[in-house]
């Protein structure tokens, strides 16, 4: 076997399920509410449903190919330029764009061909993660390098206090923005910084963007890595990949259906590479998915869902946990009194809820676990689910008396 099999950490959500296993069982009368997973629970478009249906009895019948179908890979780039106001033609569909299926399997691919495994080799990530940032750069042979994401930077990583020489053994740098847990977004001039530092110490970025299309001001939407390409005249994206989802944007996490796009030159060898890894897109997905970039009006409308959720359940836990109401993406991420994994136990067992413990998604560095003693709340469910959920937690810390704000 793969002996990096063997540096791999348990998924976040195995170790959740084993602390519940553990916890005392919960009143099965009162209905079990989930707020761990980042799955949205919203209705998927009916006209995304519709056009796979259409698109079912002649997809099925031909072997899809890796660099997919010209009609997904221009209407994702259609949608790059519109949404950040890239300009017509910023983006060759044929040379610039690649079909994925979802943006897991995508950032989990890209560091096996990226990364040239020699002895040194880093991946910097950010501190809390995604955890397939890790999984991916274990597996391609590198040494994680975390980046802590903490309350006294804003939740951004200090790509400053990296020293030169530790750039200079990394291979990649895979940026979350919006981010996951915290909800922050990367400014531009950070991004801008970013770039500078790529091409001083030779990395390729990989920014996972899968949350952009969910924030809560509609004349703010977060900034774009290729939106900032743009404005710095990198019009060839050099050392950018960027990756896209409609897991999170149309509510179709079982479609398993995304892209990349950016740099031709990286682009065209990680095609080579996904010729072999045998992962192309079903040519029905890929027409859906078409229909699914072409149209805005779903995902604004998705957008005020979410900001409905955040209206209600924010007044609900301010008064007793320290928390932000993020720019973009759907979760909360407050803090809590002790043991994240203590409390996320007693909620499981005294209020029937699901939560995530944030040290579940961290790793210990020098400063300690950034994610020790928060809780990832993902406002996924319909309103009244979350608001639910939200008022258990509420009259839970009124009984323990649980508060981490000034009374």
């Amino acid at each position: 076997m793969n002996p990096d099999l063997g540096r791999l950490y348990p998924y976040p959500f195995e170790r959740l399920n084993a602390l519940k296993a553990a916890a005392p069982a919960p009143d099965p009368a009162l209905e079990h509410i989930s707020l761990s997973i980042g799955e949205p629970r919203h209705a998927p478009p009916g006209f995304v449903v519709e056009a796979l249906t259409r698109a079912l009895p002649t997809g099925l019948g031909a072997y899809p190919v890796s660099r997919g179908l010209a009609r997904l890979r221009e209407a994702a780039a259609g949608w790059l330029e519109r949404r950040y106001r890239l300009g017509p033609g910023a983006l060759d569909p044929d040379t610039q764009v690649l079909p994925v299926n979802g943006t897991r399997e995508a950032l989990f691919s890209f560091a096996q061909a990226v990364v040239t495994r020699q002895q040194d080799a880093r991946v910097a990530m950010p501190n809390p993660f995604y955890q397939i940032y890790e999984g991916a750069a274990l597996l391609a042979g590198a040494t994680p390098l975390y980046l802590d994401c903490t309350e006294d930077n804003g939740f951004v990583p200090d790509f400053e206090q990296v020293p030169a020489e530790t750039w200079r053994q990394v291979q990649l740098l895979y940026l979350c923005s919006p981010g996951n847990p915290t909800g922050e977004v990367i400014p531009a001039a950070t991004l801008a910084r970013v770039l500078a530092l790529a091409d001083e110490h030779d990395f390729v970025i990989a920014a996972d963007e899968c949350y952009a299309e969910i924030y809560l001001d509609e004349s703010a939407p977060p900034p774009g890595l290729l939106e900032v390409c743009r404005q710095l005249g990198r019009d060839d994206y050099r050392r950018v990949v960027v990756f896209h989802s409609l897991s999170k944007r149309s509510n179709l996490p079982g479609l398993r259906s995304g892209f990349v796009a950016g740099d031709a030159d990286i682009l065209h060898e990680y095609a080579l590479y996904r010729t072999y890894h045998g992962c192309a897109v079903p040519n029905a997905t890929q027409l859906a998915s078409a229909e699914a970039w072409d149209d805005d009006a779903h995902v604004a409308a998705n957008r005020a869902l979410y900001r409905e959720k955040f209206d209600a359940v924010v007044p609900l836990l301010s008064p007793w946990l320290a928390l932000r109401r993020p720019p973009a993406g759907f979760y909360l991420w407050p803090r809590v009194a002790g043991d994240d994994t203590a409390v996320a136990a007693a909620l499981w067992s005294e209020c029937h809820l699901t939560v995530l413990p944030g040290s579940f998604l961290a790793r210990d560095t020098a400063a300690g676990n950034p994610g020790q003693g928060r809780l990832r709340l993902s406002l996924v469910a319909e309103p009244g689910a979350c608001i639910e959920a939200a008022q258990r937690i509420r009259d839970w810390c009124a009984h323990h008396g649980h508060r981490t704000v000034a009374a």
